[in-house]
């Protein structure tokens, strides 16, 4: 039963790495290709990672740590380096190539006019 559990981590891992590689060759745009490292390939490292750290743990008399600080270091980071490198593409003004979606007045609720009278003038 453990070798099915190990199985199944191992080909969700080596799946979830290997659309996250794809997403990062087939994607155009800078702003997508941040998905595909950080999010996919993320899950799939991290699965491939537990499913290493339950076998050594399970088939040596030792509980295996390594995996288990490299999991907690890359779910750390990958979201971090992913946030300064979108922040490092917009101050230096790198568009994106998806189009800007358009304003529309139907999905926001109606303007209400608050008369001259109720206005507070507290703020100063």
């Amino acid at each position: 039963m453990l070798d099915y559990l190990l199985s199944l981590l191992i080909l969700t891992g080596a799946t979830f790495t290997f659309i996250g590689s794809l997403g990062l060759v087939r994607l155009k745009d800078f702003y997508t290709r941040l998905h595909g490292p950080t999010k996919a390939t993320t899950l799939g490292v991290g699965s491939l990672l537990i499913a290493s750290a339950l076998y050594f743990s399970l088939y040596t008399d030792k509980i295996s740590m390594h995996e288990i600080l490299v999991a907690l270091l890359l779910f750390i980071t990958a979201p971090v380096s992913a946030h300064m490198l979108a922040k490092a593409a917009l101050h230096l003004g790198l568009h994106s190539l998806a189009k800007k979606p358009e304003k529309s007045d139907q999905g926001s609720p109606p303007k209400t006019q608050i008369p001259p009278s109720d206005k507070s003038d507290s703020i100063g």
